[in-house]
């Protein structure tokens, strides 16, 4: 028997459904598997931002382990003056006495003993007494030549803080220089994501950040990234943003393959191609914001964000791609880790 018309529109109807599925998948509205293949620009400007940045972020914790030192330093030059001056007192007692009554010799107050039994004590209170003057004077000394020392290292430590802040300042100019070719200047940055509760990534016992490979399991891709890069993507899903992310990529410049960064998409349905807006755009604002606001903590090392680019060393400059969503990371959250 033939069959009829409502039946075979009743077949063609799920065919029909699954064949638009494929080809919104296929298509141009498809949500691609990551955000943009040379994220950050040229690999020059992708080398001379990771560069500058490194070492901002290096001479800003020699800076900090250096003021650090001073503050310990300012304490212990304020205890050893403390008892410089309490030792200069004890000195000039003994001064005074020999001034007031001549000086006393042990040949004179051996003399003038009256028995043995006085000899003796008095050749007793000689010694305690010589002890005494000794140990002053060899105090008073010692504080003095600590003090000196102390004074020495506090000078030394002004000089490394002047050095690393000329460092600052030299990699600032080398890092806008680089930006120049992608930059008009400096922008306003966002707002949101005022909260610093990040987990602190380890640290070195100087400050410093300890050199990582890519050797976790990237939960968002197959791939690999650091720990700190691992800590950095578990900290900002705890402080709420659980959009889609991904991070490791094999392809491409900049630090996806290195395992050190990753794309936060800006939409709930994953990497649109197209600009955020509305919500979709105060989420990004908010994390972006979140993640300069927590840089220090987690070690980041830049921030691309709707035509504007974080850097350690100069802050919020705008930031002009290519002109698709990606390139000019107007639909995701660019995060790069030292």
């Amino acid at each position: 028997m033939p069959t009829t018309m409502p039946s075979r529109r009743r077949a063609r109807g799920p065919l029909i459904a699954l064949l638009a599925a494929v080809a919104l998948l296929l298509g141009s509205g498809a949500v691609p598997a990551y955000a943009e293949p040379n994220e950050g620009g040229t690999k020059k400007l992708q080398d001379a931002l990771e560069a500058t940045a490194k070492a901002h972020i290096e001479a800003k914790a020699k800076l900090d382990n250096s003021k650090r030192r001073q503050k310990q330093l300012v304490a212990e030059m304020g205890t050893l003056e403390a008892r410089v001056t309490e030792l200069t007192a004890q000195v000039g007692e003994v001064a005074a006495q020999s001034y007031r009554v001549g000086r006393l010799t042990p040949t004179s107050m051996l003399l003038n003993s009256a028995s043995p039994e006085a000899f003796l004590e008095r050749a007793a209170n000689l010694d305690l007494m010589a002890q005494r003057d000794s140990r002053r004077l060899r105090s008073f000394t010692e504080a003095r030549q600590q003090a000196e020392q102390a004074k020495l290292a506090m000078d030394a430590e002004v000089r490394e803080q002047q050095k690393q802040l000329a460092v600052m300042a030299k990699k600032k100019k080398e890092a806008e220089a680089a930006l120049a070719e992608v930059s008009s200047g400096t922008s306003g940055g966002f707002s949101g994501g005022s909260s610093s509760s990040a987990k602190p990534a380890p640290r070195n016992s100087d400050g410093s950040w300890p050199s990582e490979s890519c050797s976790v399991n990237d939960p968002t891709t197959s791939g690999c990234i650091t720990p700190r890069t691992l800590n950095a993507l578990q900290q900002t899903k705890a402080a709420g943003y659980k959009r889609y992310v991904s991070c490791y990529r094999s392809g491409g410049g900049g630090e996806h393959p290195k395992g050190r960064a990753c794309d936060f998409a800006a939409a709930t349905n994953g990497f649109e191609d197209r600009n955020a807006t509305g919500g979709d755009k105060a989420y990004g604002d908010s994390l972006a914001a979140w993640h300069v606001r927590n840089a220090n903590r987690l070690g980041v090392l830049y921030v691309i964000w709707y035509r504007q680019i974080w850097h350690p060393g100069t802050g919020w400059r705008s930031y002009s791609g290519s002109g698709s969503p990606a390139a000019s990371h107007t639909n995701h959250v660019h995060l790069s880790m030292y």
